[in-house]
């Protein structure tokens, strides 16, 4: 009963929860840090920022938990390079969003390695949008450049040579 309730492929379902969180995460650090200056109790204010940071790092987690087994079932369509880029830019955005969210725990506290770790977490915030924006900007080439959804369909409509070779083309065609 439980699993008509969960999309398949799960992966391309729960991708956009941390795409979304990342585009909101430096305006939430910037409003806690604006409300802070004027007088917000940190543990509070920040507590925002900071659960946004958790939120991220499950979601993110999750995605490249899901990832997995979809990078198996794609790589029969599409060539093993561009799905282990779209793979390694996940988990460098993973590691950089447990960072940040370790840095905006320390956030939390009232003294000056508080204050600090706010402003270090607020700057983080933008790294970890270019972060986003890159596995983003690879997960969107994995499916509109390279047919991954092609893997799922029934239809047939791309086989895995078919597939493999269309990438290949694709990543000579960028070379010239």
């Amino acid at each position: 009963m439980l699993t008509s309730f969960i999309p398949s492929p799960l992966h391309p379902a729960i991708v956009h929860l941390p795409m979304a969180l990342v585009i909101l995460l430096p305006v939430t650090a910037v409003i806690a840090l604006w409300a802070i200056r004027r007088g917000g109790a940190p543990m509070r204010v920040w507590g925002v920022a900071a659960a946004m940071h958790a939120a991220l790092v499950l979601s993110a987690w999750a995605s490249l938990a899901s990832g997995d087994s979809a990078g198996e079932q794609v790589e029969k369509v599409v060539a093993e390079a561009p799905v282990e880029s779209h793979e390694e830019a996940a988990e460098a955005f993973l590691a950089l969003a447990v960072g940040a969210l370790v840095v905006a725990l320390v956030g939390l506290r009232r003294d000056r390695a508080g204050t600090i770790a706010r402003g270090v977490a607020g700057v983080g915030t933008l790294v970890l949008l270019g972060a986003g924006w890159q596995v983003g900007h690879s997960g969107g080439q994995l499916v509109y450049r390279y047919g991954a959804a092609s893997a799922y369909t029934t239809d047939g409509a791309v086989t895995a040579d078919a597939g493999r070779e269309t990438s290949r083309s694709r990543s000579a065609d960028d070379d010239r």
